[in-house]
């Protein structure tokens, strides 16, 4: 079994990387120019991001420190011994001039090829107000151009029957094709059938907007799409104390982490926040049953008593629905709780730390970061949010419970029940006003399945009501969004369960994708594979095997959980596309090149097959495929991309020859160019590469 931790790559290990070897003695903008212990040098390194791998200097050190956690590009180099040489990336990048200006970055193709469009609109007719309508053609339409223009039918449309108006669309598109210039951007302008424009994209250009991403320091950066940087607190995950993590928890750590990373790439400062459930009326019954034990609560051997907890809970529950006693004294010991008892405190925080701990094994196993922030941590600001809702006049009694009534709701939210309890509808009221106040929260986002929509409609309603948020349609304050997620299903359709009925725990299902892809490994294990790097690849492909099939579905998708599928060597699987970049990485290990860096600066890309330039264009489409991932949420549009990455790269490979032709100089660099933008999709759906297999 697994020891539950996420891979971290093998140490010490030969250089899996392009570089080999690196020159031990360089000095980045990044980590600016002191040097510093190895060991420290990690927390430097996780603020990179998305970038290509830096050369550091380091003083000598036994061994280099764990970057599990790293995001992509970060790299180590010990200055003592430059074979010591961890990597999540291969560009090694010597200072040199920004084809970018510093803190800028590229455009999306279609932005730019929107302005040529728009001032060739201006220019044929000049009284036009017309924006301009331009889409990528699909792949089968290639033939035509990569883009088109689909302006010409509505304009001619609006200026048919006026004088001097052109007699057909096709005429209309012929104008405006002699007014974009095809001496940059564009080196081809083409009309089909009516009015289509076809514009082919120069192979130029293309060229130097790859080796703008690789000649950079900031490598993938300059193409994450510009951002107004906000401070946004996702709230995602959220399991129960004293219960299990089940697959009902896989989809939510599992799409918060990615677009926590998301947002992390394009410049937001993003805080990553679990809300557990650690408060409420279940401690009572687990309190007082943990008292019936021997031990008690505090006396010898009561830390056996939650060694289980899925045990505890469920035997203690069988007890509060079966028994009328037990569950009146599970009552008291609730409110004894609430009002501080030391002996409940005391058991209250030991269930709390060891479900932290069992959770944790999952987050490590995920490669997933959360700061907790449970529902005991809001339960102080509860009675002094009500009581100021009550003087602004927005709660009102109902049946003996403190309420709020929204319009286009059908039931109020409740803010305190009748007994005097609050529930966790106030909590997430009190949690608003926290995270608005106290976190200075530009932006809100809940990730949790879709049947809690409707939930969520009625806190975010209550709050601007409250005042807590400003108005849905008012400019400015913090804005709140809830991003729901189908259900995982079984084989038969259905949630997915155990042969018993209960969820499947997420651990079993974990530690059994990783078996699986030790297994397979091990049947066709190469010449000098260690153990260590075994571990390492089976980690990394059985826990991204597992999170790159929830992700490559819609969000609001149901989809069936299928071990068979989701490790198959072919098609679009997490394991399929760790092979395609091991393989990619073998090649460029193969051609001799010692130092990319200095490769990258001495040599340029020049895209001369058509599968050269069919590759060049998807890799330059990243900022568009980002965008479009962020207007709805859909980390599919990633997998998408990175599929589609690996199936163009396998066509161009398939028809140009790298290491030994008289175009390796340049292939190499397309080869690097894909290599690290494969890197950045699985660091943003949080796979971890593999570099041999």
């Amino acid at each position: 079994m697994p020891t539950g931790s996420a891979p971290s790559p093998p140490r010490p290990v030969s250089p899996l990387s392009l570089i080999h070897p690196p020159t031990p003695h360089v000095r980045t903008a990044a980590l600016g120019q002191t040097r510093t212990n190895a060991p420290h040098l990690r927390a430097s390194l996780q603020r990179l991001l998305g970038s290509r791998a830096v050369r550091v200097s380091a003083r000598p050190c036994a061994s280099p420190p764990a970057l599990d956690h790293l995001r992509v590009g970060a790299a180590l180099v010990v200055e003592s011994n430059p074979e010591l040489l961890l990597a999540s990336g291969a560009s090694f990048m010597p200072p040199a001039p920004n084809p970018v200006p510093p803190g800028e970055r590229v455009r999306p193709i279609r932005l730019e090829i929107a302005d040529f469009v728009e001032a060739s609109l201006r220019k044929a007719f000049p009284d036009s107000t017309d924006a301009p309508i331009v889409v990528a053609n699909a792949p089968n339409n290639r033939k035509f151009g990569d883009y088109q223009c689909n302006n010409a039918m509505a304009l001619f449309g609006r200026l048919k029957g006026k004088e001097g108006a052109p007699k057909s669309p096709r005429a209309v598109a012929e104008a405006i094709a002699a007014e974009i210039p095809t001496d940059g951007l564009v080196e081809e302008v083409s009309i089909a059938g009516p009015g289509f424009i076809n514009l082919r994209l120069s192979r130029d250009w293309l060229a130097r907007r790859v080796m703008t991403m690789l000649r950079d320091p900031r490598g993938v950066e300059t193409w994450a799409p510009a951002v107004d940087p906000l401070r946004v607190v996702v709230d995602f995950s959220s399991p129960n104390v004293a219960k299990e993590m089940h697959v009902g928890h896989l989809r939510s750590s599992i799409l918060g982490d990615s677009i926590c990373r998301v947002l992390a790439h394009v410049g937001h400062d993003v805080v990553r926040l679990n809300h557990v459930g650690d408060w409420g009326t279940q401690f009572g019954m687990l309190i007082e049953h943990m008292a019936d034990r021997p031990g008690g609560l505090t006396g010898e051997g009561a830390d056996e008593n939650i060694s289980d907890l899925m045990e505890l809970y469920r035997s203690a529950k069988a007890r509060f629905d079966e028994d009328e006693p037990f569950k009146e004294r599970s009552r008291e010991a609730v409110t004894r709780l609430q009002a501080g008892g030391e002996a409940e405190l005391t058991a209250w925080r030991r269930i709390c730390a060891a479900s932290r701990l069992e959770f944790q094994k999952i987050y490590d196993r995920l490669g997933v970061e959360l700061d907790e922030r449970g529902e005991s941590f809001y339960n102080p600001m509860l009675k002094p949010l009500l009581v100021e809702l009550q003087e602004k006049g927005v709660v009102e009694e109902s049946d003996g419970a403190q309420v709020i009534w929204t319009e286009g709701n059908e039931i109020p939210l409740i803010m305190q029940k009748g007994d005097g309890g609050f529930g966790y509808a106030s909590t997430d009221m009190a949690a608003i006003q926290h995270r608005v106040k106290e976190e200075k929260a530009d932006w809100v986002i809940y990730v949790t399945d879709v049947g809690q929509s409707q939930h969520f409609k009625l806190v975010f309603d209550s709050a601007r009501k409250a005042g807590l948020l400003p108005a849905a349609d008012a400019e400015g304050g913090t804005k709140v969004e809830h991003i729901g997620f189908g259900l995982v299903l079984g084989d038969d359709g259905k949630r997915f369960r155990t042969r018993s009925g209960d969820l499947v725990r997420l651990v079993e299902l974990l530690d059994e994708a990783y078996e699986r892809c030790k297994s397979q490994l091990e049947e066709r294990r190469p010449e000098g594979f260690t153990d260590e790097e075994l571990e390492y690849t089976a980690k990394a492909m059985g826990y991204g095997a597992v999170k790159y099939a929830d992700l490559k579905n819609h969000r609001l998708t149901n989809y069936k959980f299928s071990f068979d599928s989701m490790l198959d060597l072919k098609g679009d699987t997490a394991v399929y596309l760790l092979y395609a970049h091991a393989r990619l990485c073998s090649i460029i290990r193969k051609s001799g090149v010692t130092d990319m860096a200095a490769h990258v600066a001495e040599h340029d890309l020049v895209l001369a097959h058509p599968t050269e330039v069919d590759l060049a264009l998807h890799l330059v489409k990243w900022p568009e495929i980002v965008d479009e991932m962020m207007r709805d949420w859909t980390p599919n549009k990633l997998t998408d991309y990175l599929y589609e990455t690996s199936v163009r790269f396998t066509a161009f490979y398939g028809e140009c020859t790298v290491n030994g032709s008289e175009e390796q100089a340049s292939r190499l660099l397309l080869c690097e160019a894909t290599a690290v933008m494969m890197r950045c999709c699985f660091s943003l759906l949080g796979l971890q590469p593999c570099y041999k297999i």
